[in-house]
């Protein structure tokens, strides 16, 4: 009896059997690696050095968003005493906002004991007097030339002695930034001090009490003549802060509505979540002249949770850029 010889398989059966083996062994190896792989790219903070003109030595981090867009707007966040710009970047929510909405985030480093910011010496009040305002006007700088940021959409927010640098940022260069968000601060000129002191008591303990025009007087006297537009304002302050008193938010409504023109009477009063007052001034929108919101019992301890997201809509800052 003879029996059949087997048919030998085909080039083409061979090369389909050969491939079901590989990819049998292939396709578990690759579900693997997608599984493990790690996650994409994500910004991370950056050290600048050699920004530009710098007499205060002070630090800059830059944290630039994943897909930034071509002409980013730009946020300086500016750090309390005893602080830095890592700690701020960490502490806050401004560099998720970045993440999502697609503008720069500059963070500035005090280098002095203390870690506070120069805002009471006449160099500090007086535009291009050479000291802290000026290396942060250095670090804008760096990032208009090298992302070619808006420079028309310029911001800055801070926390007590960042808030203070808010204050005068806006006071000695209102041509650089658009609006400004002040956290625990006090106005422009309210810890400035003769004698070398980097500290103000009066000022801190709420007992400076001047006029709208003498608080606006002091800001226009930090850039004789300019005629220009002035930054917007929003102002933060806890009831019970202990640190920098509760009185320097109303003293600082007076600065800056004067400065910008309009009425203290302010046009718009709601209370947007629990224990916190706020009143618009000049304009009832998101986007008033000047904004103020007292947050009852809170002490010494801003910006809370929710805060960072308010102020990057009244800058408008939250219909820039992508998810």
């Amino acid at each position: 009896m003879f029996t059949r010889a087997a048919t030998p398989p085909s080039p083409r059966s061979r090369l389909r059997a050969v491939c079901v083996a590989l990819l049998s062994g292939v396709l578990p190896v690759l579900a693997a690696l997608l599984v493990s792989a790690p996650p994409a790219h994500a910004a991370t903070l950056t050290e600048i050095r050699d920004f530009g003109e710098n007499p205060s030595n002070l630090g800059m981090h830059l944290y630039v968003p994943d897909g930034v867009g071509e002409q980013p707007a730009v946020l300086v966040a500016v750090h309390y005493c005893t602080g830095s710009g890592p700690a701020f970047h960490s502490g806050t929510e401004f560099a998720s906002l970045a993440d999502r909405y697609g503008f720069i985030v500059v963070y500035p480093s005090a280098t002095r004991a203390g870690q506070c910011f120069d805002v009471s010496s006449p160099q500090a009040l007086t535009r291009g007097g050479g000291s802290d305002p000026v290396g942060i006007r250095s670090m804008v700088g760096y990032v208009e030339t090298h992302h070619n940021a808006d420079p028309d959409r310029i911001f800055v927010t801070g926390a007590s002695s960042g808030a203070m640098m808010t204050n005068v940022l806006l006071g000695v260069y209102p041509d650089v930034f658009a609006a400004g968000a002040a956290y625990m601060g006090v106005p422009f000129g309210c810890f400035a001090t003769n004698d070398g002191s980097e500290w103000n008591s009066a000022c801190a303990n709420g007992q400076l009490i001047r006029s709208p025009q003498e608080w606006g007087d002091a800001v226009r006297a930090a850039y004789p003549g300019y005629a220009g537009p002035r930054p917007r304002m929003q102002l933060w302050h806890g009831t019970e802060d202990t640190t920098l008193h509760h009185n320097n938010l109303g003293e600082e409504v007076k600065q800056w509505t004067d400065v910008l023109g309009v009425s203290q009477t302010p046009v718009h009063s709601d209370s947007p979540q629990p224990n916190w007052n706020l009143t618009r001034y000049g304009d009832a929108g998101e986007r008033a002249p000047v904004e103020a919101i007292s947050l009852v019992g809170v002490g010494h301890s801003l910006p809370g949770g929710g805060m960072a997201a308010r102020t990057i809509a009244f800058f408008g800052l939250d219909e820039a850029g992508t998810s």
